[in-house]
């Protein structure tokens, strides 16, 4: 049975940095037109450069095939809906041996010091990574201070350190955060994490220009790559934007020389 290091070598590539597409948001919010076709944008996005996918259960169970060979992060946290009122916290709906039997090689679920759900929510990650690591499954913790409930301190720099440092105290071997909007304080943010740290998109449509811009600083600043979604496949050329972003993360390319990339005739 393979062991944590060797499932993170199918996440993280050779150089420490990775490509994590997420594709996970069908399991609570609406995606569609965008996502309509998961099976051939998963596959479009594979061939252009991502290294890892975030999946829900039924991504990865129906289109295996689809994901090329590249890494699986399972979606094991849900339960609830955007139709919902919000009024419980997401529960843990998959297991270790789940993610064995999907082929995954990490799981994802959330941390959220200062929520009102705190309590179950990083208990159920204490578990989740307790219960992986017998099996050699690396844990990859979505990790934001008071989760998404709104608060003049949910985000400031500080709180956003302290909910990632919390993630691997507990036990997460990859962090999944919000950028914390300058590279010194990002910086300070790695050397203070000792886990890799990739930055979320979050869910505001975000022009191409500064998304590749908070990528690029965030990588200088040690970010180990990015778990991004909807900026990406709800693109009018998701792969041409994936492909852009493989470069800037692997091979250091310039804002500009990502820009044209999105922009070319050919992938």
């Amino acid at each position: 049975m393979a062991n944590v290091t060797q499932r993170m070598n199918h996440i993280l590539q050779p150089d420490g940095k990775t490509f994590i597409m997420a594709m996970d948001h069908g399991a609570n919010f609406n995606v569609l037109p965008a996502m309509k076709d998961p099976k051939n944008l998963i596959r479009d996005v594979a061939i252009a450069g991502a290294d890892a996918f975030l999946s829900t259960v039924g991504m990865a169970d129906k289109f295996a095939d689809s994901f090329l060979g590249k890494g699986i992060i399972l979606r094991i946290d849900g339960g609830v809906s955007y139709l919902g009122d919000r009024s419980k916290p997401m529960q843990i709906v998959a297991t270790a041996e789940d993610a064995l039997r999907l082929g995954a090689d990490s799981v994802i679920t959330m941390g959220f010091p200062g929520s009102r759900f705190e309590n179950e929510v990083l208990s159920n990650l204490s578990r989740v990574v307790l219960d992986c690591h017998k099996w050699g499954i690396p844990v990859t913790a979505e990790t934001l201070p008071r989760g998404f409930e709104k608060a003049d301190d949910s985000r400031t720099p500080e709180n956003i350190t302290f909910a990632c440092r919390q993630g691997v105290e507990l036990g997460a071997d990859i962090i999944k955060t919000e950028y914390t909007g300058d590279q010194d304080s990002f910086h300070e943010l790695v050397e203070s994490v000792y886990a890799p740290v990739v930055i979320l998109g979050g869910s505001k449509k975000v022009p191409e220009e500064q998304l590749l811009q908070e990528i690029k600083d965030a990588l200088d600043a040690g970010a180990a790559g990015i778990a991004m979604g909807r900026n990406i496949w709800g693109h009018e050329t998701p792969a041409k934007y994936a492909s852009a972003i493989a470069k800037l993360i692997h091979e250091g390319c310039s804002v500009d020389a990502a820009l044209k990339e999105i922009h070319s005739k050919t992938i």
